[in-house]
């Protein structure tokens, strides 16, 4: 039995699977706002944070596994599971100071875990991806390499306010002497796999790679980015290491209190991003996830470290080995939503049958998608842009309206991502929009490959516990091709006669994009 968790935004969950017989036995969730209200999170945040301030409590991530563990233990047979592993939401920071070990050490059952570590932090809070606070800090390191390009070609991505880096300059402007009382720096990812250890472990190359300090050459901190960050910032991290590397028993704590086996192990954590690459069955070339939600995701196996020249792509370290690149479209569902509302239309205008009644127009009618500010291309857009008042045919037909946005929006999925020369045998689509027939057939068309629909509810967690039983000694692909599959009848065909027009369109989608971020 092999046990994935994560931490994600919102809540902890756990996903349990027999690689034996192929099967899920045991999937449990704590809500952050709904289990642990005393920590005034209901959106698993500190609400009220000033200057794009977004923090997190890390107490409360380690009362959700005091909890989780006890509903887990009710409900399943913790001694057999062989091996832990997990995922956590990606560039959130903990901050410790030189007790921690020490703590992990000498935990003690008749306690919990909030509060035999709480005196170990050095930071009561924890800035999480949601952050935006950074913009100075981002420019400061950015200044100190050279230009954001400098920065993007060493870590894979240009300096973020949400990533890590940024985060602990910060800190360390702000706070110098909480900064000088920092003797281990975590993500939430290595904090919590940390706890499960015993003691400190790593941060793996996947989740590394969102702090903008890791090389992505040499799988290292990087010297530049660290002295660009803070001062003595290398002393503060172990050196990263591959998610699948064993960090030795499960603390006796789990032991005791749990009924976990003395010989379970552990494996490092990861980010959120790279385990679900896992669980969506996608680590290998060919395999492209989509995830259509409030905002749009593309992710990618990549063979080698090749980085964005535009900056907006980010790259990771790829659990299975390799590297991984996620790609963010803020205006996904938003700009879904907005259009219908704008025109008074359901779901339903979305549909297979209402798209193929303007299967004609296939291609014709460009439309900039944004109904606001787009990260990929960066552009504060406030709305749609068409394709000439006198070109773009829609005019008053709403159908029309409904296929232009959608072909915009993948057409913009597709130039953005061609940096990443990889080939695409097959696009594994998942979120909310994928269940809707016009929608997935538009992927289909447009990137010319087959659709794979997954209902992967936990797909970090899932992609947790493949990566624990690959740790084991499993095979990795084999457990995917059993844990990973479609649903019947859920894959579409490209239709190829369309190839062509949705070649010229991309062409000419490049172009009204280009005219447009020229008149900024």
């Amino acid at each position: 039995m092999f046990l994935g968790l994560d931490s994600s935004t919102q809540s902890l969950t756990a996903v349990l699977i027999d690689a034996e017989t192929g099967r899920i036995t045991c999937q449990l969730s704590v809500s952050f706002g709904g289990d642990l209200p005393q920590y005034g999170s209901p959106s698993g945040f500190i609400p009220g944070g000033k200057n794009g301030e977004v923090h997190a409590n890390p107490l409360m991530w380690l009362d959700a596994l005091d909890l989780l563990f006890t509903r887990l233990a009710t409900a399943t047979d913790l001694s057999k599971v062989n091996m832990i592993a997990g995922s956590g939401q990606q560039h959130g920071s903990v901050y410790l100071d030189s007790t921690f070990d020490s703590r992990l050490a000498a935990l003690d059952v008749s306690a919990d875990l909030a509060t035999q570590l709480a005196p170990s932090l050095s930071r009561a809070s924890s800035p999480i991806w949601m952050d935006t606070s950074t913009g100075a800090e981002c420019a400061e390191i950015a200044a100190a390499l050279g230009g954001a390009a400098e920065v993007c070609l060493k870590s894979g991505s240009t300096a973020v306010e949400r990533f890590t880096g940024p985060q602990i300059r910060r800190f360390y402007k702000c706070d110098p002497e909480g900064y000088q009382n920092t003797c281990r720096i975590h993500l939430v990812s290595s904090f919590i796999a940390s706890v499960l250890a015993g003691t400190s472990v790593p941060i793996d190359f996947g989740d590394g790679a969102g702090m903008n300090l890791l090389s992505l050459s040499k799988l290292g901190w990087d010297t530049d980015l660290l002295a660009a960050t803070a001062p003595d910032l290398g002393a503060k991290l172990l050196p990263p290491a591959l998610a699948t590397s064993i960090q030795g028993n499960v603390s006796g704590y789990f032991v005791r209190k749990f009924g976990f086996s003395p010989a379970c192990r552990t494996a490092l954590f990861t980010g959120d991003n790279p385990a679900s690459l896992v669980g969506m069955g996608a680590t290998a070339p060919g395999n492209v996830v989509i995830s259509l939600g409030t905002s749009d995701t593309f992710f990618a196996v990549m063979p080698g470290p090749k980085t964005d020249p535009n900056g907006y792509g980010h790259v990771f370290g790829n659990p299975a080995g390799g590297f991984m690149s996620l790609i963010c479209f803020r205006n996904g569902s938003l700009a879904r939503e907005a259009l219908r509302d704008k025109l008074g239309l359901d779901w339903s205008a979305f549909d297979r049958d209402a798209l193929a009644a303007t299967r004609e127009a296939a291609g014709e009618n460009l439309m900039l998608p944004f109904f606001g500010p787009e990260i990929t291309p960066r552009h504060d857009f406030t709305q749609p842009v068409l394709e000439g008042s006198a070109g773009f045919k829609s005019g008053t037909e709403p159908a029309l309206q409904v296929r232009a946005l959608l072909e915009g929006q993948f057409l913009n999925m597709r130039l953005h991502s061609q940096w990443m020369d990889v080939k695409t045998d097959r696009i594994r689509l998942t979120g909310g929009a994928s269940k809707n027939d016009g929608i997935a057939q538009l992927v289909a068309d447009i990137f010319q490959a087959p659709v794979e629909r997954l209902d992967v509810s936990n797909s970090a967690a899932l992609g947790a516990a493949l990566i624990a039983a690959a740790a084991d000694g499993q095979d990795l692909s084999a457990l995917q091709e059993i844990f990973c599959k479609a649903a019947t009848g859920s894959s579409l065909q490209p239709d190829l006669s369309l190839a062509d027009k949705y070649d010229d369109a991309l062409g000419r989608f490049q172009t009204l994009l280009n005219t447009n971020l020229s008149l900024k």
